[in-house]
């Protein structure tokens, strides 16, 4: 049994513009406008989540996809510099931040480590490869970096040299815990 999952990332809102850490802004115009124009690039999938944020429900709904919530693809909890520019953090709390960019386990923010949000995706990344068919998930970046370092198998340390821009497709498909990974391409274009 192959089990295929597409992990869609959010368009872009004003905390991304901004280097802000997510703090629940919607899409911004051309974000919506972007998400919109790709509606219909995805194929059929027999399930459809996302992860439950501002704004991949509405990138989901922009895409027209009907998705349901997965907690275990909640966003990174970035803690008290939820809201915060990085450059913000970079500057009240650099030996905080560069610990937390280094040490996978380290969440001086009071928030979630990369460790544990890999763990996490981790989790469902099992769950799903139980299932045959296409999933589409539609969920924050950290997330996909998260299922691309577990589908990998690489190092935690593999979690922050991964870019993944807005309104990209990154697919997984496998079997038995097995996966093979496509890289980010752009909706709309296969």
């Amino acid at each position: 049994m192959t089990s295929r999952v597409t992990l869609i990332s959010p368009a872009v809102t004003k905390a991304l513009r901004e280097a802000r850490f997510d703090d629940g802004c919607s899409l911004d115009a051309s974000g919506r406008r972007l998400a919109q124009a790709a509606a219909g690039s995805l194929p059929v999938a027999e399930r459809v989540v996302c992860s439950p944020t501002v704004r991949c429900r509405e990138t989901a709904a922009a895409l027209g996809l009907d998705a349901t919530d997965a907690v275990l693809l909640s966003a990174l909890d970035a803690g008290r510099w939820r809201g915060s520019t990085l450059a913000g953090v970079s500057a009240e709390e650099p030996e905080a931040l560069a610990r937390w960019l280094s040490d996978p386990d380290s969440a001086p923010h009071g928030g979630e480590s990369v460790r544990a949000v890999c763990d996490r995706v981790g989790s469902w990344l099992d769950t799903v490869a139980q299932d045959e068919g296409l999933a589409v998930a539609v969920a924050e970046p950290e997330i996909v970096r998260a299922a691309v370092v577990r589908a990998l198998g690489a190092p935690e340390s593999a979690f922050w040299r991964t870019d993944v821009p807005p309104l990209t497709a990154v697919e997984l498909s496998g079997r038995a815990g097995r996966w093979n990974v496509r890289l980010g391409h752009p909706l709309g274009r296969g």
